[in-house]
């Protein structure tokens, strides 16, 4: 990665692999700057989900302009970020890429029965743990990109993830 570049890393994955917990101790560890994607859907989208309705494609490309819009901006002020985004598909991931911004993906993993847990256990968040299947069926796994599983400890997790970013 170049230092002087725009970056931004985002970390990819379904609902309960720690996209959020990883994103914050990492943009913390490399004094970036931190955004999740969770807070830029809409309020139909989350409503949708707390339903229990997983977003289909129409529901996704405002929310996907956003993010888009977000890589474009720190883009445009040299900036560096974390960005947790689901990301699922490879259509999804190619509407992140911004021309003059070094847009990394790390895709992060767990064993569904963790995730499942995970979710079980977890407070105040729109999205249930039913959707998580549909999320899995979603995925299609990134070329290219590194896996880290996140099973375990964050902390090393995120220095995992320094070391695959050469960071």
């Amino acid at each position: 990665m170049s230092a002087s570049a725009a970056v931004v890393v985002v970390l990819m994955g379904v609902a309960g692999v720690g996209k959020t917990t990883i994103g914050r101790r990492l943009a913390a560890a490399l004094g970036w700057s931190f955004y999740d994607a969770d807070d830029f859907h809409s309020p139909a989208n989350v409503a949708k989900m707390r339903a229990g309705i997983a977003l289909d494609e129409a529901d996704r490309v405002p929310w996907l302009a956003r993010l888009r819009a977000l890589i474009e901006d720190v883009g445009r002020r040299g900036g560096h970020a974390v960005l947790a985004c689901s990301a699922l598909r490879g259509a999804y991931r190619e509407q992140l890429r911004v021309p003059g911004v070094d847009v990394r993906f790390v895709h992060l993993t767990a064993d569904p029965a963790l995730l499942r847990a995970r979710l079980a256990a977890r407070r105040g968040h729109y999205m249930p743990a039913t959707l998580l299947d549909s999320q899995l069926a979603t995925l299609e796994p990134p070329d290219g990109a590194p896996t880290v599983d996140t099973a375990g400890d964050p902390d090393a997790i995120v220095e995992t993830i320094r070391r695959l970013l050469g960071r």
